[in-house]
């Protein structure tokens, strides 16, 4: 049986506003799912608390069946469950080799490896010719890629991506539809992607779950979402996302 990330019945609240109302979804190590809603449906506080970087409020989140709800971030990480963030957090002043190589040390690869590991992502990753440049001088696209590649180098089983191709143009996001198919094949990856973007979605994902105010409004292949009454009143309007 395929390795699995299931998060069951999650509720989190804020000073008595509650951002995640009973959510439960199950992704599978090799398919890519995706996350979709309005602005402050829950998305991001959703991959949080499963990450790690937030505690619930209640409900549980498991990795192969072991309970690791309310675990530090660390220990996430270091199970299998690497994940990129919404606003870009690099260490702008080292190189994109040496960012990457610092994911890798962080949860347990000796030097060499984290060495021989970031050299083998940067070329899946088409960063290559970038290896010895200081992130900071990086064009924002490359910056999204430098994000990605450095979860990668956490060699996880599930990966969460917060908004990936946010600000990219439409030749980047086509770009990026390749390398994310490229991953899944290579990694044989679960991964979860919260995404505005529904040409890239609806490309890209097996499944989609959709969230409105915190709560489940739909799930289904891309397909069955785009027809869902609810999630066309919610979210997509009646073009069905425009793809």
């Amino acid at each position: 049986m395929s390795d699995e990330l299931r998060v069951e019945h999650v509720s989190k609240s804020f000073d008595g506003l509650r951002a995640l109302d009973d959510v439960s979804l199950t992704l599978l190590q090799g398919e890519i799912l995706g996350l979709i809603g309005p602005n402050g449906s829950g998305k991001t506080t959703l991959i949080n608390v499963i990450s790690g970087l937030m505690p619930v409020t209640s409900g549980k989140v498991e990795l192969r069946g072991v309970d690791i709800t309310n675990l530090p971030a660390y220990q996430i990480a270091r199970s299998g469950v690497a994940r990129t963030f919404q606003t870009i957090r690099l260490f702008r002043q080292l190189t994109v080799k040496e960012n990457v190589e610092v994911a890798a040390v962080g949860v347990g690869a000796s030097r060499s490896e984290a060495r021989q590991r970031a050299a083998e992502i940067l070329v899946e990753m088409g960063l290559q010719h970038y290896s010895d440049v200081q992130a900071a001088t990086l064009p924002y696209g490359l910056e999204r890629r430098l994000e990605v590649a450095r979860a990668l180098a956490m060699n996880p089983t599930f990966v969460l991506l917060d908004e990936p191709g946010a600000g990219l143009n439409e030749e980047e996001v086509d770009d990026l539809l390749n390398v994310f198919t490229s991953i899944r094949k290579r990694h044989i990856l679960g991964m979860l992607v919260v995404e505005h973007d529904m040409r890239l979605i609806m490309r890209l994902c097996d499944r989609l779950h959709v969230l409105h105010s915190g709560k489940t409004i739909g799930e289904g292949t891309p397909t069955e979402v785009r027809k869902n009454p609810a999630v066309i009143a919610a979210y997509l309007g009646s073009s069905g996302g425009g793809v």
